[in-house]
């Protein structure tokens, strides 16, 4: 997969006439791009190897039937995408930042939460964290389980999408957002606030991607005021991060803690595992670190290991 953008056709042949566009929705091969006139295409990808997510800039070739081919990938600020040990999802390309969304049910994970901020700190990505539903009776509870992401620095705003979403307004505001979460946590009803009648007016295409198949694993990108977009992303239970190296987890965990003591570990190296004068467990053991937060960046740095492993 091509994380920088590529030109996919190198042949000696006539290089087509191009035009540019925004990916505004992604599905298997197929891909609406919206193009400097306004206009929304469908297009295929040209030739294989080529990751494209939506946010991409894209290279296209017309074709007569009013359609069109995918010819290269436009260079990308960021990518941001999830991964296990065999296979990578992308998610969006050049976003500026990642909104996590979350609701009473189902329940608040501290991991997953904990994932998607490795993520977005990974890409250079702002961060911040929607708590949806907030008019539901088990509201309360969550609210006393978000103290931990605002402890770390990272804005957490409450809100119902079926009512003033003001707040997640004023987020997106001139940004390239990305949202992401469980199923059922109202990321549909939250764009259609957001953006009234987007997800009508981008129907047509995204359903001729599909040509009549239910899916859900479709990606779509809606657009805001000014330049500002927001992806709808497939809901998701799990958020893999096996492609980052351990340099760029370790960056993920911008809490001062773990960076305060992590500085006077006896090795310049140490994973904070089982090394011996490792001032992180140290601090843990006094409780001045938080033991899950110390647990999840063992299993991340597992994780990326495997991943490195030629037989995994």
């Amino acid at each position: 997969m091509s994380r920088g953008g590529r030109t996919e056709d190198s042949s000696g042949a006539d290089a087509p006439h191009t035009v540019s566009g925004l990916v505004t929705a992604a599905w298997r091969r197929h891909y609406a791009v919206r193009l400097a006139d306004g206009r929304t295409i469908k297009c295929l990808l040209r030739g294989r190897g080529l990751g494209i997510a939506c946010g991409d800039r894209v290279s296209v070739a017309p074709t007569a039937d009013g359609e069109g081919a995918i010819h290269a990938i436009l260079p990308r600020g960021t990518l941001l995408f999830r991964s296990d040990a065999h296979r990578e999802k992308l998610l969006a390309a050049n976003v500026t930042q990642v909104l996590g969304i979350v609701a009473p049910d189902p329940p608040y994970d501290d991991e997953l939460v904990q994932r998607w901020i490795v993520a977005a700190e990974s890409n250079g990505c702002a961060f911040a964290l929607i708590a949806n539903k907030s008019d539901l009776p088990g509201f309360a509870k969550l609210g006393r389980r978000l103290e931990a992401c605002r402890a770390l620095g990272y804005p957490v705003v409450a809100v119902s999408a079926k009512g003033d979403v003001s707040t997640v307004r004023a987020l997106v505001a001139g940004q390239r957002s990305v949202l992401i979460g469980q199923s059922g946590m109202g990321k549909s009803t939250l764009i259609n606030a957001l953006a009234p009648g987007a997800q009508a007016r981008v129907g047509d295409v995204s359903g001729a991607l599909r040509a009549g198949r239910h899916t859900t694993s479709e990606t779509t990108l809606y657009a805001l005021d000014g330049e500002a977009w927001i992806v709808d992303s497939p809901g998701m239970k799990e958020f893999g991060l096996a492609h980052l190296s351990a340099a760029a987890i370790m960056q993920g965990f911008v809490d001062l803690d773990l960076r305060t003591f992590a500085g006077r570990c006896r090795f310049r190296d140490c994973r904070h595992g089982t090394e011996p004068g490792c001032a992180v467990q140290e601090a843990a053991t006094r409780g001045e670190v938080k033991p899950w937060r110390v647990a999840l960046l063992q299993t991340l740095l597992a994780e990326s290991e495997r991943r490195a492993q030629p037989w995994s």
